[in-house]
C-alpha cells in the first residue's frame, strides 16, 4: 500500500501519464483505482485537513483558522479534458477554474473546480455551498470570522452571501490608483504563493483529468506533499 501511495505522488510530482508509471511501482490500474476510489469517498480532503490542523499546531496556532484568503485560477485543459470546461473571456483560456481557500499562512483549507467560463461571484458562492456539504470542511472553518478576497468578488450581494451562509466578513483588498507596476498587496500575496506551490507539482500545470473530482483530488495532493515535506 505504500508504494500505491508513492506511485500516486509520483504521478502528481511528475505530471506523467498513469500508464507510464515505471515498472518498479504497482501497475498503474491498480494505483488509480486506489487514487479513484479515495478521491470519491473524501479521503484526500480529510487527510489535507488533519495535516492543516497538525501544520497549524505545531506553529503554535489554533487548530482551526479564524480569517483566510480566497482567489481563484484560471487553467487550460487538454482536449480530452472532459465535461466541465468552458472559456474564460478575461484570462483568454479555454479550461476550469480553481477557486481555493486558504488560512493566513497560505495552507490549503478547501478547493473548487469548474468550468472557466463561471464567473467569480458564481464560482465562490459553489465554493461556500461545497463547505456546508462537507462535514470535514464545515468543522474546520467553523471559527472563520474574516476572509480577504480581490475586486473580482467585491458587491453587497456577495458579502451579504457569505455573512448569511457562514457569518464571514467579507473584505476587499484593492490596488491603490497611485501603484504603478507590480505591487505586493497585504494579505493577497498569501493566497497567490499557494498557487505557486501548487503549480510545483507538474501534474497541476494543466487540468489533464476528465472527471472533475479527480480535479480536486489533484490540487489536496500537491498541498499534501508540500505539507509532508515541511511539517
Amino acid at each position: 500500500m505504500r508504494e500505491v501511495i508513492n506511485a500516486i505522488f509520483y504521478v502528481v510530482k511528475t505530471g506523467c501519464s498513469w500508464r507510464s508509471l515505471p515498472h518498479d511501482l504497482p501497475c498503474w490500474q491498480t494505483v488509480y483505482g486506489y487514487f479513484n476510489r479515495w478521491g470519491r469517498d473524501g479521503s484526500w480532503e480529510a487527510i489535507n485537513c488533519f495535516l492543516v490542523k497538525k501544520a497549524r499546531a505545531r506553529a503554535g496556532r489554533q487548530a482551526r483558522p479564524t480569517a483566510g484568503c480566497l482567489d481563484s485560477q484560471s487553467i487550460k485543459t487538454t482536449a480530452c479534458g472532459g465535461r466541465h470546461r468552458g472559456y474564460d473571456a478575461g484570462k483568454q483560456i479555454k479550461g476550469r477554474k480553481r477557486f481555493i481557500l486558504t488560512d493566513s499562512q497560505g495552507l490549503l483549507l478547501a478547493v473548487w473546480v469548474c468550468a472557466a467560463s463561471v464567473s467569480e461571484k458564481m464560482g465562490v458562492k459553489c465554493l461556500l455551498r461545497y463547505l456546508r456539504r462537507s462535514f470535514v470542511l464545515k468543522e474546520l472553518c467553523s471559527q472563520m470570522k474574516l476572509v480577504w478576497v480581490d475586486g473580482g468578488y467585491r458587491g453587497d450581494d456577495l458579502r451579504r452571501f457569505a455573512e448569511k451562509l457562514w457569518g464571514w466578513c467579507w473584505q476587499v483588498v484593492l490596488r491603490t490608483d497611485e501603484a504603478k507596476g507590480f505591487k505586493v498587496l497585504p494579505r493577497r500575496w498569501v493566497v497567490e504563493r499557494t498557487f505557486a506551490w501548487m503549480l510545483h507539482a507538474r501534474r497541476l500545470s494543466k487540468d489533464y483529468e476528465k472527471n472533475r473530482i479527480n480535479s480536486l483530488s489533484m490540487v489536496y495532493l500537491a498541498m499534501i506533499s508540500v505539507m509532508i515535506r515541511r511539517y
